[in-house]
């Protein structure tokens, strides 16, 4: 049996991952869990599933949760996700948990040669080059949990790297995939949360109708895979189900398709090397689906992906810089603090304020990340 730490337990791919572990219970059982401050949502959880390990956002919320459960092992902050994912019993780390806050954790689980499944995109966004030395170096290989790169994993099973031509990254386009950039002025956020395909957390469904989170899977495939930027394409495809594509040096291609169902790739990533029943998603009948369609990615209209490779192929501490933008740029939008189009407005002028340090360390990148947090609060003022 595998004991898993999942960071991030209260969001989306947390409550999805825990449905799979209830679904296999001879297969996984939940050693630690992490979260928030969402006592509420996390109670019944930890009820149920009866981790070993909590771990919660700060004192307060520990407070709060010892007057609700008697538990001898509840942690806080940082420290505690650390602890969640290098305690001797963990096999696997499942880093869920939003933003850039996952990373010290996942440096010190591939320390520990635990079996990463990262759907933290985040963390290979701020600190690739780190995160990637530390796998190498121990051995230890990151099973990715985002439906694109789980496609392409799987596209990749038993093939050569170097006869790869190709990455091919599918996106549906998001909540405002049919609107103009003129048109885009005046949405709101509850438009911005009208994914057409996809059930996923706030901060995800907004990235996903400004493009940001497919730009960040670009800069995060490039570290998993190992491949140039300019060998990573981004395609429009409306239904959602090629996942992603590898096209190899002898013009073939190869697709994973299946529903668009984060229980999938989350179940892969858990069980991997082995396949196992997933009765709780539909199969997919591609007799009903009739026609898939494909559209050429305009990087004028999608400005955050345009950056998101600019930033990417510049390295160094730019897609630090790009992503601690992004995250406070869409929270300030979640507030109804500023406007959709000024996400974008806000991460360019991040990132051309920024002077890139070519290959920064872990506290470099922090204190990047910090700094860049503080701007983009300060010219909301």
């Amino acid at each position: 049996m595998k004991q898993v730490s999942l960071l991030g337990a209260t969001g989306s791919i947390g409550i999805q991952t825990l449905e799979v572990i209830r679904l296999h219970p001879e297969q996984f059982s939940l050693y630690a869990m992490a979260f928030g401050r969402n006592i509420e949502k996390a109670l019944p959880l930890i009820r149920e599933f009866k981790p070993t390990i909590i771990i919660v956002q700060d004192e307060a919320t520990k407070v709060k949760l010892n007057k609700e459960i008697d538990h001898q092992q509840i942690f806080c902050g940082g420290e505690g996700l650390i602890e969640a994912s290098v305690a001797d019993s963990v096999d696997v780390v499942v880093n869920a948990v939003m933003g850039s806050v996952g990373l010290p954790a996942t440096l010190k689980a591939i320390q520990a040669k635990k079996i990463i499944a990262i759907a933290n995109k985040e963390t290979l966004v701020t600190a690739g080059h780190l995160v990637m030395e530390e796998a190498r170096k121990h051995q230890v290989e990151l099973l990715p949990v985002d439906s694109e790169h789980s496609a392409i994993y799987q596209s990749l099973n038993g093939e050569k790297k170097s006869d790869i031509q190709k990455l091919i990254i599918t996106a549906s386009g998001g909540s405002f995939r049919d609107k103009s950039r003129e048109e885009l002025a005046g949405v709101s956020v509850q438009d911005a949360l009208n994914h057409p395909n996809w059930s996923m957390g706030a901060k995800i469904t907004v990235d996903s109708a400004s493009m940001m989170n497919k730009g960040l899977e670009v800069i995060e495939a490039h570290w998993l895979f190992d491949v140039p930027y300019e060998q990573i394409h981004v395609i429009l495809h409306r239904e959602s189900v090629i996942h992603s594509m590898v096209e190899y040096v002898d013009r073939n291609i190869i697709a994973q398709l299946g529903t668009p169902d984060m229980k999938v790739p989350i179940q892969y990533a858990l069980t991997y090397p082995e396949r196992l029943d997933l009765p709780i998603t539909e199969h997919l009948n591609l007799e009903e689906i009739a026609t898939l369609n494909f559209e050429r990615m305009d990087m004028e209209r999608f400005p955050c992906l345009r950056m998101a490779f600019e930033a990417g192929k510049a390295g160094g501490s730019m897609p630090t810089v790009l992503n601690a933008a992004n995250e406070e740029a869409v929270q300030l939008f979640l507030e109804g603090k500023i406007s959709f189009l000024d996400i974008e407005k806000y991460i360019e002028q991040a990132l051309e304020n920024h002077d890139r340090i070519h290959n920064p360390d872990l506290s470099t990148i922090i204190s990047i990340d910090e700094e860049t947090r503080k701007s983009v609060r300060f010219h909301l003022n």
